[in-house]
């Protein structure tokens, strides 16, 4: 009787220990760190005169694309879709990466010509007044008889490839004639299990932004090597006092990273801040069961 019961009770607990392997088998699983994503790349340069000869001004694109070809257990087209539009923009994001592209660079010439055109008819002359024009003397030095070059540079980068998420920075340089050229860095982070964007919402609970405040201040004093605010003012910031996490985010599994572009809340002639604040530092304001908090606890 007594060898029964043993046998039973022991086939009980291998029992139970089977359910507990299967159910923490399962949840990790569902957290794998390898997304099993193939990147495609399409390297692509453009330059077109004005009336097709080259001593007249241009327009020149370069465009380095870097997007998911295919993806293990997640849905690459869905993926590639946010590509294409948060890169060169939702009216191409339709297209296969290499139609879209070439669409892309069609329109950027198409454009340049009509502003030439435009430019042609309506051209200021020194004639006259500077005043209707909102033009300096100083300005009009800088009008050529034959149009402007212009060029852009667009390209983008995987920040983060773990855990169901990609996270990727777009680099966007462009200059339309004038003494000074245009830089945007915009973050990304794409959860690959639904297709869609990740907010600051998303991570964060209620009150976040206020709570960042200080914590931004600081890494922006400590990466200028001062200790005030007022001395960050002094080296061409400004709204320091007030500054909020601004959205342009990217996340990696140490921590939060935050890009303010240039002219936010610095002068255009300094780089643009990258803030990096490291899970410890927040893991109270992050949204219990969000990628952010989950990664915190690895």
């Amino acid at each position: 009787m007594r060898l029964k019961v043993f046998k039973l009770l022991l086939f009980i607990a291998i029992l139970l220990s089977s359910l507990l392997l299967s159910c923490n088998s399962n949840t990790k699983s569902m957290f794998k760190a390898d997304n099993g994503v193939e990147f495609n790349t399409i390297n692509f340069e453009k330059e077109h005169f004005l009336d097709n000869n080259p001593e007249n001004p241009s327009c020149n694109l370069t465009l380095n694309l870097v997007y998911p070809n295919s993806i293990a257990n997640f849905d690459s087209q869905t993926a590639k879709r946010v590509f294409l539009r948060t890169v060169i923009g939702a009216d191409y994001d339709s297209l296969s990466a290499q139609e879209a592209v070439d669409k892309y660079a069609q329109n950027y010439i198409n454009n340049y010509q009509s502003d030439a055109e435009i430019y042609k008819i309506n051209k200021p002359t020194q004639k006259q007044s500077n005043d209707d024009l909102y033009l300096t003397e100083d300005d009009q030095a800088y009008l050529p008889e034959i149009f402007y070059s212009y060029y852009e540079n667009i390209s983008d980068s995987i920040v983060y490839n773990q855990y169901g998420i990609i996270s990727f920075k777009v680099k966007q340089t462009n200059n339309k004639g004038g003494r000074m050229s245009y830089e945007t860095n915009r973050n990304y982070v794409l959860d690959l299990s639904n297709g869609e964007l990740i907010t600051e919402s998303d991570i964060f609970s209620a009150g976040y932004d206020m709570a960042l405040r200080p914590i931004i201040q600081n890494s922006l004093m400590e990466a200028n090597n001062v200790k005030s605010i007022q001395e960050l003012e002094d080296l061409g910031f400004f709204g320091i006092d007030e500054i909020l996490p601004n959205k342009n985010f990217l996340i990696t599994d140490k921590g939060i990273i935050y890009t303010f572009n240039k002219g936010e809340y610095s002068a255009y002639q300094l780089q643009a801040p990258e803030i990096f604040i490291p899970y410890g530092v927040i893991r109270s304001l992050l949204r219990e069961g969000s990628i952010a908090f989950k990664l915190s606890k690895l």
